[in-house]
């Protein structure tokens, strides 16, 4: 078993993005200017959102955070997302999910200007994705094709099966794999919970990406020897044994899943790190298209 350390590579991915970045400040230019808008305390987005503007703190980057009590309404939100559509400094931003219940999360996302949408999730960039055009790629599948590039696993003509059909993991990653390039070319298969032969699925792929959600769903006996695991979920379990109150684990067994694999993420420190370092690689294309 060998461990696709995502925390590794989104640090190494950090360091280049700062020596461009200071690159920029010695020729005068301006630097990118990340911005969050967070509504609410949620107590995962906050500590989402705080490692994010920590993240641009150490590369250099300007970051904004823009957080809103919870009983925000939708209007003032739309009202603060059109004033980051038209704030010239600011290059990107995301709105951090998810929102109150009270707040159509749709008409949000598809108030953010494309041009600032470095989450990726406003239709014309995934079209642009889909149609393999040049976009801003949502950062969690984004995260993973980098991960899979640089330990340089081989994908070509590979069964993948992606477990879960997501708007923000399992369909675009299921996109990107089956287009031409790095970390693609393969035969993709998207399953989710209403599929029926799932482990018969699971067990003929060669590469696995799980972001179901649910806690240890992928079992030893679900995958074959030398499987490639990309788990991409991420949940709190109570357990008044620890300090904490509960554990953070995957969607995947991964004690037992890890004897069978060839490669795989852990959980916490796999695709998490990657999803902020593509974040910020994603702000850094939109300095250069503004500047350009």
């Amino acid at each position: 078993m060998n461990i696709l350390d995502g925390k590794k590579i989104s640090n190494q991915i950090k360091d280049e993005i700062a020596i461009e970045v200071t690159e920029m400040k010695e020729r005068g230019e301006k630097t990118p200017h990340l911005a969050a808008v967070l509504v609410g305390n949620d107590g995962a987005s906050l500590t989402y959102v705080g490692s994010k503007v920590r993240s641009c703190k150490k590369i250099g980057f300007e970051s904004t955070l823009v957080h809103l009590p919870e009983e925000t309404t939708e209007e003032e939100l739309l009202q603060q997302v059109k004033s980051l559509n038209e704030n010239p400094d600011i290059d990107g931003y995301i709105v951090q999910l998810p929102l109150p219940r009270h707040i159509d999360e749709q008409k949000v996302l598809m108030a953010v200007d494309p041009d600032k949408d470095v989450d990726g999730f406003h239709p014309t960039n995934f079209g642009k994705m889909a149609l393999d055009m040049e976009s801003f790629i949502p950062a969690t599948p984004f995260g993973i094709m980098e991960l899979l590039q640089r330990y340089d696993i081989d994908t070509e003509g590979k069964h993948t099966v992606v477990i879960g059909r997501s708007h923000i993991v399992g369909r675009p990653i299921s996109i990107l794999m089956s287009q031409k390039g790095k970390a693609a070319n393969a035969t993709v298969t998207i399953t989710h919970s209403r599929t029926k032969n799932l482990k018969e699925l699971t067990l003929q792929a060669d590469i696995i990406v799980s972001a179901l959600g649910v806690p240890n769903f992928l079992k030893a006996d679900m995958v074959k020897e030398g499987v490639v695991v990309i788990d991409v979920g991420i949940t709190r379990v109570p357990d008044d044994s620890r300090e904490r109150g509960y554990y953070i684990t995957g969607d995947v067994d991964f004690e037992n899943v890890g004897k069978k694999a060839s490669y795989i993420t852990p959980v916490p420190g796999g695709v998490g790190p990657m999803t902020i370092a593509m974040l910020l690689k994603n702000t850094l294309l939109a300095r250069k298209r503004h500047r350009a």
